[in-house]
C-alpha cells in the first residue's frame, strides 16, 4: 500500500465550490442554502464510493486502476495502487473493502491496510462478466451484479456466460449463487440497513427495482421502483434511494420521484452517504467528486 497526498483548494466549508443550484426541483433532503461543491477533477473516471464507519470515503479511479481515500479532514491520498481496476465497493462489519475487481473479474477483501484477499472468481468454472457494485448485508452476505461491459485491458472480446445476472455469495461460501436472472443488465446495487429489502437497478431496461430478502439470501417479489436509466445507488435513513445517471434523481421509499440534485458533469456514476456525521452525500461523476450537504444521514 502506498498513499499520496495532494493539497486541497479549502473555502469556508473546506472544498472548491462548483456552483450555484437554483433549481426548484431539489430535493427536501438538501440541506438549505446548500450547494454542490467540487472535492476534485484530476481522474480519469470515477466509481464506487464507500463510506467506513468513521466517515471517510473511499472511490476508484478505474481507467488509472487506483482506490483514491478522501478523510473526514479534506485529505485527498492514494489509498491502492494496482487496484485490480476495481469498480464498485462497499465496507464489511469488519473495516474490510470489498471491492468489484473486474481485471481478472473478481470479489476482493482489502483491510485497512492493504491486504487483498481473492474471495470469488468464478461461476460455475466460467469467468464473471464483470462484476460491477456490490452491498454487504447486515449478516455478512455479498449481493453482486455482474453486467458486461468490454473493457480494453482485457484480452477476451466475449463473454464467458451468457447471462448478466445478479449473485449472492453467503458468508464463509466460496461459490456464489444467482439470485436475479431476469433483468437484462444490472448496475448499481444497495440494501435497507435491516437486510429486508434490496434495490437493483437494472440499466438496461432503464428500470430500478425493489426485492425481498428471504432468510436464505435468496430475492423474491420484484416491485417497481423507477422507471430510470440508473447507474449507482444510494439510501438514506428516510428511506429515499438516490438514483445516479443524469444527475441524482431522489425517490421516496413509496416509489415517488421528489427532486433532483444537477451535477455539471456528462454521466454520473455513483454516490453514498459519508463525513463525520454522515449527512454528507459524495458523488463521482466523470473525472470528478462532489459533495453537498443533507438534511439527513445515510442508511449505509
Amino acid at each position: 500500500m502506498r498513499f499520496k497526498f495532494y493539497s486541497t483548494l479549502l473555502f469556508s466549508m473546506g472544498y472548491l465550490y462548483a456552483g450555484a443550484m437554483t433549481s426548484d426541483t431539489i430535493p427536501a433532503t438538501v440541506a438549505q442554502n446548500a450547494q454542490l461543491e467540487l472535492i476534485s477533477k484530476e481522474f480519469a473516471f470515477t466509481e464506487g464510493p464507500a463510506a467506513d464507519k468513521k466517515g471517510n470515503i473511499y472511490f476508484t479511479d478505474q481507467p488509472n486502476n487506483k482506490i483514491w481515500k478522501y478523510n473526514t479532514n479534506g485529505q485527498l491520498s492514494v489509498f491502492l495502487d494496482k487496484a485490480g481496476r476495481s469498480n464498485g465497493m462497499y465496507f464489511d462489519a469488519k473495516g474490510n473493502l470489498i471491492a468489484c475487481a473486474d481485471e481478472k473479474d473478481e470479489l476482493w477483501s482489502i483491510s485497512p491496510k492493504g491486504k487483498i484477499k481473492v474471495l470469488v472468481n468464478n461461476f460455475g468454472g466460467h469467468r464473471f462478466n464483470g462484476p460491477n457494485d456490490i452491498w454487504v448485508a447486515p449478516g455478512g452476505g455479498m449481493y453482486f451484479t455482474d453486467p458486461y461491459y468490454q473493457r480494453d485491458y482485457w484480452e477476451r472480446k466475449q463473454p464467458d456466460l451468457k447471462e448478466e445476472n445478479v449473485y449472492y455469495l453467503a458468508p464463509g461460501a466460496k461459490e456464489a449463487v444467482v439470485v436475479i436472472s431476469e433483468i437484462k443488465k444490472p448496475n448499481g446495487i444497495i440494501g435497507t440497513p435491516d437486510g429486508k429489502h434490496v434495490y437493483v437497478a437494472d440499466i438496461g431496461a432503464g428500470k430500478v427495482f425493489r426485492y425481498q430478502v428471504s432468510k436464505d439470501g435468496s430475492l423474491t417479489d420484484p416491485f417497481l421502483m423507477a422507471n430510470k436509466t440508473t447507474d449507482g445507488i444510494a439510501l438514506d435513513q428516510q428511506g429515499n434511494i438516490y438514483l445516479c445517471g443524469n444527475g441524482v434523481t431522489v425517490v421516496n421509499k413509496n416509489g415517488e420521484q421528489i427532486g433532483h440534485i444537477p451535477v455539471p458533469e456528462g454521466w454520473t456514476a455513483n454516490a453514498c452517504f459519508g463525513g463525520k456525521d454522515h449527512n454528507i452525500l459524495f458523488i463521482t461523476a466523470g473525472k470528478a467528486v462532489y459533495r453537498i450537504l443533507m438534511n439527513v444521514k445515510g442508511a449505509e
